[in-house]
C-alpha cells in the first residue's frame, strides 16, 4: 500500500498578496483609527473645563482602551491569515491524491466481470471474519469466511464470481459484515474503493470527490493506493 506523499506547503503567490494586501488594509483600519481617536481627545482637551480639567488616570483609561480594541483587531487579523494559510497548504496536499485510488467508509463494491476492491476496518481485530455479498435487491450472491483478522484496515478482493462459481453480472454490489472476537460480536466498518477524481474546498471544509458520485472528507481515507 502507498501512504499519502508529503507535499510542498509553500503558499502560492497568489495567496501572499491577498495576505500581504490584507495586512495593509488592517495597517491602515488602525492607523485611521488611531488618528480618529487622537483628533477627539485633542479637540476634548481643547474644550475641556479649565477649572475641572482631564486627570491623567482619564487620559491614562482612554489610550488603554484604544490600545486594547487596536490589540484586539490586530490579533483576529493575524488569525485570520493563518487560517487561510493553513487551508491553502491542506489543499495542496490533497491534490496530490488526485488519480489516487482509496478506501474509505462504505458497503459497496463494482465488478465488471473480474470482481473488485474494497475492505474491512476493524478496531479490535477479529477471531472470526465473514462477508456477505448481495445485488441490488437483496439476494445474497456470494459469502466469504476469512478467518481471523488483526486490529487495523484490511484491503480485501472479490474475484467477482458467485456461490456456484459463475460470473457475477456487472454492476455494484453491496456486502455485509459479521465479525467475532471472543465469541461476542466486535465492531466492524465497511470500506468501498473509488478513486479521487479531484477536491472541492469550500465554506464546510475540505471534501474529496470520488469516481463512486460520493465525497469524503481527508480524515474518512483508511488506505491510499
Amino acid at each position: 500500500m502507498s501512504t499519502v506523499q508529503s507535499t510542498s506547503n509553500t503558499p502560492s503567490q497568489t495567496l501572499l498578496d491577498s495576505v500581504n494586501g490584507t495586512k495593509s488594509t488592517v495597517t491602515n483600519s488602525v492607523t485611521q483609527a488611531q488618528d480618529r481617536f487622537m483628533k477627539l481627545l485633542v479637540e476634548q482637551m481643547k474644550n475641556q473645563d479649565p477649572l475641572n480639567p482631564m486627570d491623567n488616570a482619564q487620559v491614562t483609561s482612554q489610550m488603554a482602551q484604544l490600545s486594547t480594541v487596536t490589540g484586539i483587531d490586530k490579533l483576529n487579523s493575524t488569525l485570520e491569515s493563518l487560517i487561510a494559510s493553513v487551508q491553502t497548504g491542506q489543499s495542496y496536499q490533497a491534490s496530490s491524491m488526485i488519480g489516487h485510488n482509496v478506501l474509505v467508509s462504505g458497503d459497496q463494491v463494482d465488478t465488471s466481470g473480474s470482481g473488485g476492491y474494497f475492505g474491512v476496518d476493524l478496531p479490535s481485530g477479529a477471531d472470526k471474519l465473514s462477508i456477505t455479498i448481495k445485488d441490488s435487491i437483496g439476494n445474497t450472491v456470494r459469502t466469504v469466511s476469512l478467518g481471523g483478522q488483526p486490529a487495523g484496515s484490511t484491503p480485501l478482493h472479490w474475484d467477482g464470481l458467485t456461490d456456484n462459481g459463475s460470473v457475477a453480472p456487472t454492476g455494484t454490489y453491496t456486502f455485509e459484515i459479521s465479525s467475532t472476537l471472543a465469541g461476542n460480536s466486535s465492531a466492524a466498518t465497511g470500506l468501498s474503493y473509488a478513486q479521487v477524481t479531484s477536491i472541492s474546498n469550500s465554506s464546510a471544509g475540505l471534501k474529496l470527490n470520488l469516481s463512486n458520485a460520493t465525497t469524503a472528507n481527508t480524515s474518512d481515507v483508511r488506505e491510499i493506493f
